[in-house]
């Protein structure tokens, strides 16, 4: 998410902050744009560069913007789930960015639909604004925003659209990151600090968990949405989601990496004569595993970075094609050599597995898989998109199973305590995904709702 107050190019640098935070999802593209009471939308699937183009742009008048990337937990992936979610509401354009899961959304749509709410769509982002709008008949606009927020569960950070005011909010545990900076006179909210280098704006700070940013162009106001307490922030910010250029909870998403790797080193340490990572999200904990061991850091995997959403694949004849479109293996430094691949997580265990045969292919004598996380054994319902329990590999399968089924010499997972030493404040994080233990209460069936509703 990226949104701009006061700027005569809010529309083009919101574009360029969305650019820089395409990692964070690529189903869908948006930006509403207002100049204080009329609105301009344009929402498409696909990147962010083929959405936009300069004449869409120019179309998107105002100085005041908010943008999203889309990257699905909940709703299926087309046109009517794209954000910024817009809506008219006596007259007035309010649009609305979420990063975030909401955990009683079924509970919330079913209500609201038996008073007569009509969804338009089937994410969760809606029921807020539905909350909302109800809310308005007795309380004025920003008290109505905070009253709505207090009955969802869950993850939000969002960035809110109304009567000429930018609003950013984090949800009171902090899952997820957001972040205000400052471009000369204009005023900036967005998922990560790598958007306000893109653009040379200056990083502020966080905005706090329970925190409401309000923007206009005369003033920057915090209001409380909840006092402070507990926080939740999540682990796999720092060791997969965010750009390792990027600040995240405070700390440098790279130097968190690096450290990741080191302990690695010392805690599943083996013989090797060159350490590679799986590019991108293992270069920094790779780094970090070749100076903590002292084995030389290579390279051995190519990835292609020019792969979107439409690329055609061949038939299926083709073996392991979806692994061979993103990487191949460099053979002159693979050749004979006893290999540390580097990976920050396992999920399903497939990819992992063909990345292995595709070292092997290319020469590799030994390889000896190190991950720079625990075992993934628990669905996440906060956000990140990992599947129901059954098919992440490490819920049913034994270290040495996984090993096996992927083909490793030796496969070594950074410990949980050895993770939350690489960090600052590692009470505040949320970890389970690791462990089980969930910061909020959380349904069974609520995985279960969320995938239905991805396939309708």
């Amino acid at each position: 998410m990226f949104g701009i107050c006061n700027h005569s190019q809010a529309a083009k640098i919101t574009y360029l902050g969305l650019y820089a935070l395409q990692h964070r999802g690529q189903e869908s593209a948006g930006i509403v744009t207002s100049d204080g009471f009329n609105v301009s939308a344009h929402r498409g699937l696909g990147l962010v560069n083929n959405v936009f183009n300069e004449r869409i742009l120019k179309s998107l008048t105002g100085r005041l913007a908010i943008g999203h990337n889309r990257y699905s937990t909940m709703g299926s992936s087309t046109l009517a789930n794209s954000q910024p979610l817009l809506v008219n509401f006596f007259g007035q354009g309010i649009a609305l960015s979420h990063n975030g899961n909401l955990i009683n959304a079924q509970e919330l749509r079913d209500e609201l639909e038996s008073e007569g709410s009509i969804f338009q769509s089937t994410m969760d982002t809606e029921i807020i604004v539905h909350l909302f709008t109800k809310l308005t008949k007795s309380l004025d606009r920003q008290s109505a925003f905070l009253r709505a927020l207090k009955r969802v569960k869950g993850a939000y950070s969002l960035l809110i659209l109304v009567n000429g005011q930018l609003i950013g909010v984090r949800d009171p545990l902090g899952f997820r990151p957001l972040v205000l900076g400052q471009l000369g006179g204009s005023w900036l909210l967005a998922s990560e600090t790598c958007a306000f280098d893109l653009v040379g704006a200056r990083y502020i700070r966080e905005v706090k968990p329970g925190e409401m940013v309000i923007i206009d162009r005369k003033e920057i106001k915090s209001l409380r949405l909840a006092p402070p307490g507990r926080v939740a922030q999540c682990i796999f910010e720092h060791i997969y989601f965010a750009r390792p250029d990027s600040v995240v909870f405070g700390e440098s998403v790279h130097g968190v990496r690096v450290k990741l790797g080191r302990m690695l080193a010392k805690e599943k340490p083996t013989e090797a004569d060159l350490v590679i990572a799986v590019p991108d999200s293992g270069i920094s904990a790779a780094l970090g595993y070749a100076e903590a061991s002292g084995i030389p850091y290579g390279i051995g995997l190519t990835r292609n970075h020019y792969i979107g959403r439409t690329f055609i694949r061949p038939a299926q004849s083709t073996r392991d094609i979806e692994v061979r479109i993103k990487l191949n293996p460099i053979r002159e430094s693979l050749r004979g050599k006893r290999v540390v691949l580097v990976d920050d997580s396992i999920v399903r265990g497939t990819t992992s597995r063909k990345i292995i045969g595709l070292l092997r292919e290319g020469g590799a004598r030994e390889v000896h898989f190190r991950i720079s996380s625990p075992p993934i054994k628990y669905p996440c319902f906060f956000g990140i998109d990992t599947p129901v329990r059954r098919k992440l590999i490490a819920s049913t399968h034994a270290v040495e199973e996984i090993r096996e089924k992927l083909g490793a010499d030796s496969l070594g997972y950074l410990s949980l305590k050895g993770l939350l030493n690489c960090v600052k404040n590692s009470q505040n994080y949320c970890t389970a995904c690791f462990t089980g233990k969930y910061p909020l209460e959380v349904r069974h069936q609520t995985k279960y709702v969320f995938e239905t509703k991805r396939k309708n």
